[in-house]
Order: C-alpha cells, then sequence, then structure tokens
C-alpha cells in the first residue's frame, strides 16, 4: 500500500476457507475489488470439498465467532439457522462433564454457539460473501511465491491448474491459506529474518462419524466428556454436536496410549470407555451414517508476526496461517472472525505506510486469548511436547479448575468462565475481584451427580434411557 489517501484497487486473498472468505469480507468496502485465490474447486452445495481436512470433525462457533461473522456479513447467522444449524444456548442446551463434574444447565440467553457441520458454514458464508460483485473467487490457482521487497508486497506469483506461473498485481495481499501458509518461507525469501514461532502438541487424534439421530434435533443438546488431565491414564474425551438434517455429528479424542483409530467397531466401545459411557448410551438409539475419519493435526502452531522488527506494506496474514489451534477448543473459525474484524477497523482508519503492521498487530490480540486457553489446557497433559508448565502455570490451573468446580454450583461462577469460553471477553475477566470471591466461597449448590436430561429428549430417545442418568 502506499501513502496515497486514494483506496487500493486491488485485493488479493490466499486461501477460500473462512478465514479467507471473512478477510474478503474485511476489505472488501475499503478497495475496488477483491480476488480470492483457490487451489481446489469449490462444490455448488453444503457438501464436502478438498482441502478442509478438519471438515470431517465436529465444528462449533462460539457466540464470539458469530458475532464477529454477522458484522462481517449482516445475515449469514439468521441464513446458518434457516439452513438447519441450531443455536445451541450455553449452558442451558448442554450437557458437559468437566474435570471437575457435571455443569448444570443452568437457564440464561445470554451465551450461545452455531452448531452445523463445517460443508454448510463454509457454503452459507461464501454465499453471503459473492453477494457483492466486487468480490470474485478463482479456483485451481496456487500462490507460489509473493512479489516486491522486504518494505512492500506488491502482489502475488501464481500456478495454474496448467503449471503455468503468471504474476498477480495487488496493492493488499492477505495470507489466508491455513496450516501449510509459506508465509514464513516467503518472508525469508524477502530478506525478513527473525520470524519466532512456536508448537504446543498433547498428541491427541480425533475419530468423528455421523449419526442419523433418533428424531428431530432442533434444541438438542451438546453433549460432552471432557478430558481429565490429573488421571493416569491417557486423556480421552468427545462430542457430541445436533447438526443439521436431524443428524449428530460425533468426534472422540484421545491421547497417545490411549488414541482412537478408524475401525468402526471401536468407535462406540471407545466412547464407552471416557470418563463417563453418555455417548455410548446415545449412540446405541442411533444409526451411522458415515465411516469413521481420524486426523492427527491437532497441534497449536503460532507464528509471532507482530514481533517482527520490520514488516512490508502491503501484506496481512490472517487465521491458521498465524496461529492454528487444538480443535478440541473450537476457536480457529472464532479468532478468524476476530482478525477479519480487527483488520477492517485499521483499514477504516485510512491507508498509510505502517497500516498493515498495525493491522497485523491487531490481528494478534484475539490470537493471543486462544493461544492462552489452548496452550494451557494442553500443557497440563503429560504427553504434551513443547511446553511444561512452571510454578505460575500450576497455579493458574489451579486457580482454574477451582472456577470450573465453583462452576458446577455457582451461576455467576459458570457466567463468568463462559464469557471467556464464548471469546466474548479476556481471560483477565476472571481474576476480578467478584470473580475470586465467588472462587473462595465455592460451588453453592451440590454438583450434579449425573447427566441431566430433559422430558423432550427423552421422549426423543423413544424412552430408552438406560444409563442417560436424571
Amino acid at each position: 500500500m502506499t501513502e496515497s489517501s486514494s483506496r487500493p484497487t486491488r485485493a488479493v486473498v490466499i486461501g477460500g476457507s473462512i478465514a479467507g472468505l471473512l478477510a474478503a469480507a474485511a476489505v472488501k468496502d475499503h478497495v475496488g475489488s477483491v480476488e480470492i485465490l483457490e487451489a481446489h474447486e469449490l462444490p455448488p452445495g453444503p457438501v464436502p470439498r478438498k482441502g478442509v481436512p478438519q471438515a470431517v470433525h465436529i465444528h462449533l462457533l462460539h457466540a464470539g465467532g458469530a458475532e464477529a461473522i454477522d458484522e462481517l456479513l449482516p445475515g449469514t447467522i439468521d441464513r446458518l439457522i434457516a439452513a438447519g444449524a441450531n443455536r445451541v444456548p450455553m449452558t442451558t442446551n448442554m450437557v458437559i462433564c468437566s474435570p471437575e463434574g457435571w455443569y448444570r444447565r443452568w437457564r440464561r440467553t445470554t451465551h450461545y454457539l452455531i452448531s452445523a457441520s463445517r460443508d454448510l458454514t463454509d457454503f452459507v458464508v461464501r454465499e453471503q460473501l459473492l453477494k457483492d460483485p466486487r468480490v470474485t473467487i478463482r479456483t485451481k490457482t496456487r500462490a507460489v511465491g509473493l512479489l516486491g521487497n522486504r518494505r512492500a508486497v506488491t502482489g502475488v506469483r501464481v500456478q495454474t491448474s496448467d503449471d503455468e506461473e503468471k504474476d498477480l498485481r495487488a496493492d493488499l495481499v492477505i495470507d489466508a491459506s491455513g496450516r501449510a501458509t509459506r508465509t514464513p518461507k516467503w518472508l525469508a525469501d524477502l530478506g525478513i529474518t527473525g520470524l519466532a514461532d512456536q508448537e504446543i502438541d498433547s498428541g491427541f487424534v480425533y475419530a468423528s462419524r455421523v449419526y442419523q439421530a433418533p428424531g428431530p434435533t432442533r434444541d438438542w443438546p451438546m453433549v460432552g466428556v471432557q478430558a481429565d488431565p490429573r488421571l493416569p491414564t491417557p486423556g480421552n474425551a468427545g462430542g457430541l454436536l445436533p447438526i443439521e438434517d436431524d443428524r449428530w455429528h460425533v468426534s472422540l479424542m484421545g491421547a497417545p496410549g490411549g488414541q482412537p483409530t478408524r475401525d468402526a467397531d471401536q468407535f462406540e466401545p471407545f466412547a464407552r470407555n471416557l470418563r463417563h459411557p453418555v455417548l455410548a448410551d446415545l449412540l446405541a438409539h442411533a444409526k451411522p451414517l458415515t465411516d469413521v475419519s481420524t486426523s492427527h493435526s491437532t497441534a497449536n502452531r503460532r507464528h509471532f508476526y507482530e514481533r517482527l522488527s520490520s514488516w512490508p506494506q502491503g501484506l496481512v496474514a490472517l487465521g491458521d496461517s498465524v496461529a492454528s489451534f487444538n480443535p478440541v477448543y473450537a476457536q480457529g473459525i472464532p479468532v478468524a472472525a476476530q482478525g477479519a474484524l480487527a483488520l477492517r477497523h485499521q483499514l477504516s482508519t485510512g491507508l498509510a505506510p505502517d497500516t498493515a503492521r498495525r493491522a497485523q498487530r491487531a490481528i494478534a490480540r484475539p490470537v493471543n486469548t486462544a493461544w492462552t486457553l489452548a496452550v494451557g489446557q494442553d500443557s497440563r497433559f503429560s504427553t504434551t511436547k513443547g511446553s511444561r508448565p512452571n510454578l505460575a502455570d500450576r497455579f493458574v490451573h489451579r486457580y482454574v479448575s477451582r472456577l470450573s468446580r465453583t462452576a458446577t454450583g455457582s451461576f455467576h461462577t459458570a457466567t463468568a468462565l463462559t464469557d471467556v469460553l464464548a471469546m466474548q471477553a479476556l481471560p483477565t475477566s476472571l481474576i476480578k475481584p467478584s470473580v475470586l470471591l465467588m472462587a473462595a466461597l465455592g460451588p453453592l449448590r451440590p454438583t450434579p451427580d449425573g447427566p441431566h436430561f430433559t422430558p423432550a429428549e427423552r421422549e426423543l430417545l423413544q424412552g430408552r434411557n438406560g444409563g442417560l442418568g436424571k
């Protein structure tokens, strides 16, 4: 970008997944045109596509992410719900076994999550974005390098499906290519070195499958059994989300020494061996629709672009290209959406030589929040590589565990925790005097002794509720 007060004529976004779509939404009102480069074909409907391996696993969209998407593309969440996604109030429609016990289903409307397949979410966001004629997508095209120098990026070099290479000039280039980003190498090629990286890997493996639910799933709760890092056995967990077309999307996770496999005959037995068998009890009433898919890509990885001493004009990185997280925490899309909002805000204040640098630092703020939560939790497992908790970390873990225990019997503590988990508040909000006092008092009501299902949910299961608890 230049010092000119005029709008840049073209922005190019590398990557057509959620982060790339939201990046285009963020800049489209500040440029003449936006072109998204996507290496694969894009399907005409909400069906699987290449380049999104995590799509086979459960996806939930926290309120902080949903609100950011709706600010970037108004009406998107309503479109998602109309297409079959579920709006799940937290914790009213959540049956969750935390390491500290079962959470109560507190009745409130201030927090929610959106539950849908990744295929549907991608499709609806893409449809909403492409209503704007200034935005186009060029498929079967890969970015293979940056144009420009260490002071300014002036475009990208692309490779088409017939292996032809050509230069594509742009005033603004946004890397939203995901975990496979090549920006660290491209920066080095431009002479920008000293980039700090970090990887924290718990070694968890995902195994996922889609089931036909035994009845309508509108208003069905999210059900989950979380891993307890304090146990001597390998950490394992599982979650069930209601998605469109009256289906249940189920993911099981396990650490080294107890990882799930692709063996369909072992999927439900694995679920039964979690800390509570509630998921297996539910699946006994459902019909599997897919094979089991697994993923080993659960490491937390981060590039600290905001720390570099120099940053070229005209380049921004966003989403998994900056940081990717263990999918169990459902932070990737919310972080990308909030990062896109930060980018839009920086562009709205006018263009200057340091706009891209300021945007990169602003994008790092929601990354910091998610990174603190994900790494703080994953570092507690003995199988984790890349980080071990120090004395301060262990103190924080004990405090958060105390809060979680208190939340099982305290509405206000549960609300404070949910504010942070839903990415609507910073982790520092948990050390306010009122929250510290609640933690000191502990739970005001006894912890539930098992999962609680409503009469309507029991009716969905046709009265066959053996082992489902209360």
